[in-house]
């Protein structure tokens, strides 16, 4: 990505409540807000033009739950979405000079959703987008707004699409986790630690596991990341936990305190690293 200069604006001064944000010289904005501003947020006048629009939320096990649509009133299509339960934030996309078409807006919606499928941090609500037939200059036109979307969507609160860009580190700085025959590799990330694609994780549940890290192995197991190989899991893409002991806790198949069950090659627990 391109260094950028941002501007975002608070209407009401409050940075949980409404927000626009802009990039220089870029001709979209986005406007974000809570559901319970939905009213007010309806009333803004970008609204009234074409544009796409991401509704989020989380599903029964905590993980990322998205919508992604397309409108060519995205305020109209915003009140139609009041029965959908589980959006609690929505961030919309248009375009200050009106510019984008119906197919230019199936075909920034269909890329969006291809770009969470591809990442994989939450789930779809909706999985299929319209097709859009383009130009070829219109394509590359909208592969340059979906870039500046891109860099803004963290800005405004959420990271479904952005892959995890932790490089693996050198053996001499991996931190390991084993028990019995698994034996996972990681390190900490941005977003807390990420389990390396390779590691294992036992097959063998304890007793007495907490109803979360079941829950959070399950997913793994339904999405694929994790995959039986006799008698372990073996994750088949890099994996980020929100902590070293949500991390540990996976690998281990119960509960587990991250800071001392991550080590490095010479027996060091992340805990003894992070006070040195």
């Amino acid at each position: 990505m391109q260094a950028a200069t941002i501007k975002l604006f608070l209407p009401t001064g409050d940075a949980t409540a409404i927000r626009t944000a802009e990039i220089s010289n870029w001709t979209g904005k986005a406007i974000a807000g809570p559901r319970t501003e939905i009213d007010t947020l309806v009333q803004r006048p970008e609204l009234d033009s074409p544009g796409v629009y991401l509704l989020l939320g989380h599903d029964d096990v905590g993980d990322p739950l998205i919508y992604i649509g397309e409108a060519e009133c995205v305020k109209t299509r915003l009140k139609q979405h009041k029965d959908k339960e589980f959006w609690v934030q929505v961030i919309a996309f248009t375009s200050k000079d009106e510019n984008l078409t119906k197919g230019h807006i199936k075909y920034l919606e269909a890329e969006l959703i291809r770009q969470a499928k591809a990442v994989g941090k939450g789930t779809l609500d909706n999985s299929q987008g319209g097709n859009a037939v383009l130009p070829e200059s219109d394509i590359a036109d909208m592969q340059v707004f979906l870039s500046k979307m891109f860099q803004l969507l963290p800005v405004l609160g959420t990271d479904v699409f952005a892959a995890t860009s932790t490089k693996k580190p050198k053996p001499a700085n991996l931190l390991y986790c084993k028990k019995g025959a698994a034996v996972a590799q990681g390190q900490r990330s941005p977003k807390g630690f990420v389990i390396f694609k390779g590691s294992q994780a036992v097959r063998n549940e304890t007793a007495s596991i907490p109803p979360s890290i079941r829950a959070a192995r399950s997913k793994l197991i339904e999405k694929g990341i994790l995959l039986l190989d006799g008698d372990v899991y073996v994750f088949t893409a890099d994996h980020e936990c929100t902590s070293p002991s949500l991390a540990a806790a996976i690998v281990r198949g119960g509960s587990a305190n991250g800071m001392t069950e991550w080590k490095n090659k010479a027996g060091k627990t992340l805990k003894t690293i992070e006070s040195e």
